[in-house]
């Protein structure tokens, strides 16, 4: 389903700012994977995200998507195969327009002029409604209001149905999580397990939080200075503990895990 194979990415070569993001990276993840990415400051996670996305051109390597190679298409000739979900609940939806109009325009994404055209008929309404009940958010009956009124969580939750919305063939998501309390962030991830489990999405998640990154998924990578050193899949991720992966950690790097935005439970 995704095929990364030995992507490299520096910025600002050749001057005192110059930074190796990505050094050789390669991973593969087959269809229904649900991968969560964890690793230090500049480990390369974000990067990783951005070169799958499109958002700059790598260096070197190649990136697959479904059998097609991505590696030299534009942002926005990848759209169609991605799905992505930020950090920041205020990005990726439109805060003026109205919950089911977002939901929309999700829908027919790559043919907005039909959005003008017909407006959301009656059919359209009650799959959004459906939809939305699945959250268990109430926002199904609010429908009309607009999302820039919605908290951070209800924003989030959102944006997830936006993104799975035409069954990508990849959904990334960046800290989906990291900008909200415990709490909502804990709803969020449960809507997120059932939005990837009754679509079989094909999943990256970055996480700093390690509880989540072990409980979340089939498999988890953790990255250092832009390559991935520990793969941990199967019955291995469903017997980790916080204490277990540190160990990995110290044993594939040589160093204990340092980072100020870690969160070990």
């Amino acid at each position: 389903m995704l095929v990364i194979d030995n992507i490299y990415k520096t910025f600002n070569p050749g001057t005192v700012n110059e930074k190796t993001a990505l050094n050789g990276l390669s991973l593969t993840l087959e269809e229904g994977d649900f991968v969560t990415v964890i690793g230090g400051n500049g480990a390369g996670k974000s990067t990783m995200l951005n070169a799958i996305a499109g958002v700059w051109p790598v260096d070197g390597g190649s990136i697959l998507i479904d059998g097609i190679d991505v590696t030299k298409l534009p942002e926005h000739k990848r759209a169609k195969y991605l799905g992505r979900v930020f950090q920041d609940p205020m990005t990726g939806t439109a805060a003026s327009m109205e919950i089911q109009e977002n939901l929309a325009l999700a829908k027919r994404r790559g043919n907005c002029r039909r959005f003008y055209r017909t407006g959301i008929t009656s059919e359209e309404k009650k799959e959004y409604y459906d939809l939305l009940e699945t959250l268990g958010l109430g926002l199904e009956k609010r429908m009309t209001s607009k999302v820039g009124l919605l908290s951070g969580g209800q924003r989030q939750a959102v944006t997830l149905l936006m993104a799975s919305l035409k069954k990508p063939k990849l959904l990334l998501l960046d800290e989906h999580t990291a900008a909200l309390d415990p709490k909502t962030a804990a709803k969020v991830l449960e809507t997120t397990d059932r939005i990837v489990n009754s679509n079989k999405l094909t999943t990256v998640m970055i996480t700093h939080n390690m509880k989540d990154a072990i409980a979340h998924g089939n498999r988890l990578v953790m990255m250092m200075d832009g390559k991935i050193i520990l793969d941990i899949k199967g019955e291995e991720k469903k017997q980790l503990t916080v204490t277990d992966l540190l160990r990995k950690f110290e044993i594939a790097s040589g160093e204990e895990f340092a980072s100020d935005k870690a969160i070990l439970g």
